[in-house]
C-alpha cells in the first residue's frame, strides 16, 4: 500500500508526463521505499540497512528514483 501511494505522489511531484502503468508506479514506490530506507540509515549513522522506510522516506525515495528514471530515459520531444 505504501508503495502505491509513494509512487503516485512521486509522479504528481515530478513535472511532465511519465508513461507508466499502475504496476510500474507501485514498483517505483517499492523501490523508492528501499532507497529511502537506505539513505535514512546512512544519514543516521546506523550503517547499511536494507528494508522498507516509513511514509516520508518512501515518498522521498520514490521521487529520487523517478527523477533518475526520467533523466535516464530522456524526454522525447514531439515533432509536428
Amino acid at each position: 500500500m505504501i508503495g502505491a501511494v509513494a509512487g503516485f505522489i512521486a509522479r504528481a511531484v515530478i513535472p511532465g508526463k511519465q508513461n507508466m502503468s499502475v504496476v510500474a508506479t507501485i514498483v517505483l514506490g517499492i523501490i523508492g521505499s528501499l532507497v529511502g530506507n537506505l539513505l535514512g540509515s546512512l544519514i543516521s549513522g546506523n550503517g547499511f540497512e536494507l528494508g522498507t522506510a516509513g511514509w516520508i522516506g518512501s515518498i522521498v525515495g520514490a521521487i529520487i528514483v523517478l527523477g533518475i528514471y526520467v533523466a535516464v530515459s530522456g524526454r522525447k520531444s514531439v515533432r509536428r
